[in-house]
């Protein structure tokens, strides 16, 4: 278990740095002059002179060789020194403090939810194997993996608005602020945004479920007496549920990733959002720094998933 451990944390930093390559290199690919893009003003229609576009670029450090921009941004990345948005003029870690609480509560939210409704609805399809529960059931678990995020959250406001007079709101208020009305706000978004890890987890928790019990222990308890509630609950839940607790650790990295577009259509003032926009303006301090932490998420909570699932089953080992 340590030599896997330390394997995975030897290829955890190389894979780290291939993808500050590849964003750093889509960055300087991708047509449009940062300098340019903040000398022409939000609205593009700014003028400037040639001068102020060399002074500008030489003041960002867009004059250097591009591995030497590389090589500069990384070490200050390493040393948590993000670098100024280009359109803000404020520290990329500000912004960060500011947009990843957002992030990761509706990212957390929307797991929570999924597993609230995926897991019970999961088990009843199980235990109701080829009824007409399993097969509606089902089918909103193919529904969830066949409908796009934004398609749903798109709906959502379509039923809320049409049906409800509601809209997203156009302010948002912290966690810290208040807990009740964030959640309130958030509560719609996660669901749009867990919709699609609801099929996922429910197709796993059925069949992991189904599989336990035809096993020998289930039917020996069967054959004692013992009620269908105590079955499943005690004995065939707790070792069907395994792969599903795994699952749901790789479901909240991918949820942290998966929250652009919900939070553009939600108007939620998260990593997301802000992204989309650092994309559009070329500010590329921010765009870097926010995918790379999203990165270092994704990988950390890999690992974490795996030593877990040792840890869970004493029957894995890692060779």
């Amino acid at each position: 278990m340590r030599a896997y451990i330390l394997r995975r944390l030897i290829l955890f930093f190389p894979t780290l740095l291939i993808v500050s390559f590849i964003i750093f290199a889509i960055m300087r690919i991708v047509p449009g002059d940062p300098a340019e893009a903040i000398l022409a003003g939000p609205t593009g229609e700014g003028s400037y002179t040639k001068e102020d576009l060399e002074q500008l670029r030489l003041k960002l450090g867009l004059d250097k060789p591009l591995h030497i921009q590389y090589v500069s941004w990384l070490w200050d990345f390493v040393r948590l020194d993000m670098g100024e948005s280009l359109t803000q003029g404020r520290p990329v870690t500000d912004e960060l403090k500011l947009r990843f609480p957002v992030t990761f509560q509706l990212a957390v939210l929307a797991l929570l939810t999924s597993v609230g409704i995926a897991i019970p609805i999961g088990v009843l399809a199980a235990i109701r194997q080829d009824t007409w529960v399993d097969y509606i059931f089902r089918s909103f678990a193919i529904l969830g993996l066949a409908m796009p995020t934004f398609w749903i959250a798109l709906l959502i406001i379509l039923v809320l608005s049409r049906g409800f007079n509601w809209f997203p709101p156009t302010g948002f208020v912290h966690l810290w602020d208040d807990p009740l009305k964030s959640s309130q706000q958030l509560i719609w978004p996660a669901l749009a945004l867990g919709f699609h890890s609801n099929g996922t987890m429910l197709r796993l928790t059925r069949a992991q479920l189904l599989e336990v019990l035809r096993e020998d222990y289930v039917r020996t308890a069967w054959a004692k007496g013992l009620r269908e509630r105590v079955i499943v609950v005690r004995h065939a839940l707790r070792n069907a549920l395994l792969p599903v607790v795994t699952v749901i650790g790789l479901q909240l990295a991918a949820l942290l990733g998966g929250t652009v577009l919900v939070e553009n259509i939600f108007a939620l003032p998260g990593m997301g959002r802000t992204l989309i926009n650092a994309v559009y303006s070329r500010d590329y301090p921010v765009v870097q720094a926010f995918i790379m932490v999203l990165a270092t998420l994704h990988l950390s909570l890999n690992l974490i998933v795996d030593i877990a699932y040792g840890w869970l089953d004493p029957r894995i080992r890692y060779s």
